[in-house]
Parts: C-alpha cells; structure tokens; sequence
C-alpha cells in the first residue's frame, strides 16, 4: 500500500467505507488539494484550525501528542491507504482546533479534504452517510483498542503486538518512534529487544 502508484485515493477510500460507488467525485475532488510532505515536515501542529479529512496516499504520517514540557507521545499512524482527522478541529466553532500535531515520518503524498463538503454530501446521499458513519466507527474502535491495550496490557506485551499486527510499518520506524507509540523510553525498549532477543523465537533485529 506504500507505492503512490497503487495508493487509494480519498475519493476511493471513501467508496471503499461506503462499501458502493458514491455519486458527485466531481464535489469531493474541487474540495481535495494534494500535498507533498518532505521526511520530518509537519502536516499540521496541535491547535489550529484544520477542519479536513487527510488521505495518505503514499508515505507514513506519525501523529504525537506533545506536552507544554517539549515532550512527544506518539498517538498513532498513517500509513498510506488510509484517512485520518482531528476530531476536535472537525467540530463548529472559534474553539475547534487540532489536538494533536501530524508530521511525515517519510516523504508523503497527502490529499487534504474539506470536511464540510463531505458533511454535505452525506447530508445528500445515503451512500455518503453510510461512509462517513463508518469511517467513525472504525475510529472509535480503534481509540477502545489502543485505550485497553495501554490500560492493560505489559510494555512487552504491547511492542510484541505492534510487531506482529504491522511488521511492514515496524519496518519503516525508528526505535525511539515504536518506542514512543508503545509508551516506554527508548532505552526501556532496548531492554524489551534484548531480553527477547535471548529467548528462543525472539525478534532482536525487527527495527
């Protein structure tokens, strides 16, 4: 999915929720702008106003909460073949601002969508609606997901996780990265790989 050759594009991804084609592409695709985001360029920082819907099409973007103290935690990724928002710039209103910053962890090719036009195409269209109540939908699993396996679930046990449910973005990260997404310090994690790099089965060469 990371060949911008092949990459679904936010129209298609869209189709994709909707699990049908979807009427008016003309609308969505006057309200996409494509952006190409050099490694380390932010798509966007914490606290501003970005009410869009993003589609990666090729690349990775990191998306980190950052504290008032300079520190980062990774929130999650992007990879391309997937969209993302913030849902707090999504609201109405002065105070709907981003929460979290968004940078490219590769070079990416981004299309930036305005979700207002997709608000008014669902408004329109049962196939539209079904595709925007998806994609909610996958968002809140996702965010119960993460919430139980940070809740619950061992540093280990969450780096093992990560590995194994996506081994071909673990491929393209930095130690401190995967580090920060499963909330340990790089040097804690460095732990982690050399304990399982003595047992039988273990990984110690996967970042």
């Amino acid at each position: 999915m990371n060949n911008p050759a092949t990459a679904l594009s936010g129209f298609e991804l869209f189709c994709r929720l909707a699990t049908s084609p979807l009427p008016e592409r003309e609308l969505l695709e006057g309200a996409t702008r494509r952006l190409r985001l050099a490694h380390g360029e932010p798509l966007f920082l914490a606290g501003e106003q970005r009410p869009q819907v993003f589609a990666v099409l090729s690349g990775v973007i990191k998306m980190v909460y950052e504290t008032s103290g300079g520190e980062g935690w990774i929130k999650g990724f992007a990879e391309a073949g997937t969209c993302f928002a913030s849902l707090t710039a999504l609201e109405e209103g002065e105070q709907a601002r981003t929460s979290y910053s968004a940078y490219a962890e590769r070079a990416c090719l981004v299309e930036q969508i305005d979700y207002r036009q997709i608000q008014r195409l669902a408004g329109r269209h049962l196939g539209w609606q079904r595709a925007l109540s998806q994609a909610f939908k996958i968002y809140g699993q996702r965010k119960e997901r993460r919430e139980m396996e940070l809740l619950t679930l061992s540093p280990e046990q969450r780096y093992l996780g990560f590995l194994r449910e996506r081994p071909g973005l673990a491929a393209q990260l930095r130690q401190r990265d995967i580090a920060s997404y499963v909330r340990v310090t790089p040097v804690a994690l460095s732990r982690i790989r050399a304990r399982l790099a003595g047992r039988p089965g273990g990984r110690p060469d996967v970042v």
